[in-house]
């Protein structure tokens, strides 16, 4: 099977009833890109595909380039190899709350955070929530849920490292679409 497998996480499509983009025309733009294999999960911008050439840094600036002159807005795509998927979904430190994927919440950050930038986070996290980054991830548990926490809320300016959260839900699935995707052929 020729060409990598990578996932692609738009970030702000979607939501709240803005920007909208129909996952079938995401589909098809991704194909006019020349990639094969491809796939969509839920609404809210998430695609797995195959590229004959190119690493993950050289595809999201080629995939956020060709989205903002078809759609006229600027979307922060993320993209990154199954590898990637596989050592996120090993290396989870809440393993208790995977079963329950409201709790936990994976984000994908554009880069490593520094220390002190962590620290600044860590401060600011002082309800029931706690979180660990490792590399370019930020796991957050939320015990009560990602949309009851204020924490989460604060979170993005906070850390100031562009980044697009996913439940473990959305994780798992893609990990899956991306692995079924890697082992045919």
């Amino acid at each position: 099977m020729s060409g990598r497998v990578f996932v692609a996480l738009f970030s702000g499509i979607n939501v709240g009833g803005n920007r909208i983009v129909k996952m079938a025309e995401l589909r098809a733009f991704f194909e006019a890109l020349g990639f094969i294999d491809v796939a969509s999960y839920v609404q809210s911008g998430n695609v797995v595909f195959r590229a004959k050439k190119g690493d993950a840094t050289a595809l999201t600036k080629q995939i956020e380039t060709a989205f903002e002159k078809k759609w006229g807005f600027h979307s922060r795509i993320m993209v990154r190899d199954l590898a990637w998927f596989e050592r996120l979904v090993s290396e989870n430190p809440y393993p208790e709350v995977a079963g329950d994927p409201t709790k936990l919440h994976a984000y994908t950050l554009e880069r490593q955070p520094t220390a002190e930038e962590i620290s600044r986070l860590a401060e600011k996290c002082t309800g029931p929530e706690s979180f660990e980054v490792k590399g370019d991830v930020l796991y957050l548990k939320a015990p009560d849920g990602l949309g009851k926490s204020a924490f989460a809320n604060i979170l993005p300016r906070t850390l100031k490292v562009p980044g697009t959260a996913r439940n473990w839900r959305s994780v798992l699935a893609l990990l899956e679409m991306a692995g079924k995707s890697g082992s045919d052929g």
